[in-house]
């Protein structure tokens, strides 16, 4: 089943994370993850807190922390770790959905919809700074690495 958002089925809503391991590693990301949400908060298959580990080293990295949250909490924590398998992107509209409100800018910056759209790091930089999140001080250092002119710099700071 290619699960949608009106039929998620027995699918969890998550995000699948690439990353440089020359700017970041596993354990930074777990960190983020537990210190950004919950974890004793118990939900619903589709909003359930969950890590999904590629091999055994993640895994053992995952429960060794959720170990260390279970201490720090006097709740039981819900987070569960499960072995990733198959994961579906959403659906197109779902994509980059903040930037998706300014057509004009991925048009300029030749980003189509589909796959580019989701495997685009610029328009996933782009989404997360017009979302509000991020310092100004940063997207003025990133805006030329992001390939943005001067008219599309201003315009995202607005």
């Amino acid at each position: 089943m290619n699960p949608t958002y009106y039929a998620l089925g027995d699918h969890t809503e998550t995000v699948d994370i690439d990353y440089d391991p020359q700017q970041t590693n596993y354990a930074e990301l777990l960190d983020i993850f537990w210190n950004n949400h919950n974890p004793c908060t118990k939900n619903k298959k589709q909003y359930m807190s969950v890590i999904f580990y590629h091999d055994t080293e993640q895994k053992e990295m995952a429960l060794r922390t959720k170990e260390e949250m279970t201490k720090l909490k006097n709740q039981k924590i819900q987070t569960e770790i499960l072995e990733a398998k198959e994961f579906y992107n959403a659906e197109d509209y779902h994509q980059k959905y903040m930037l998706q409100h300014h057509p004009w800018l991925l048009e300029s910056l030749d980003i189509n919809p589909g796959d580019d759209l989701i495997q685009s790091h610029v328009a996933a930089r782009l989404n997360g700074y017009i979302g509000g999140y991020g310092k100004t001080g940063d997207f003025n250092n990133e805006a030329p690495k992001l390939g943005l002119n001067e008219k599309m710099s201003e315009y995202v700071m607005r």
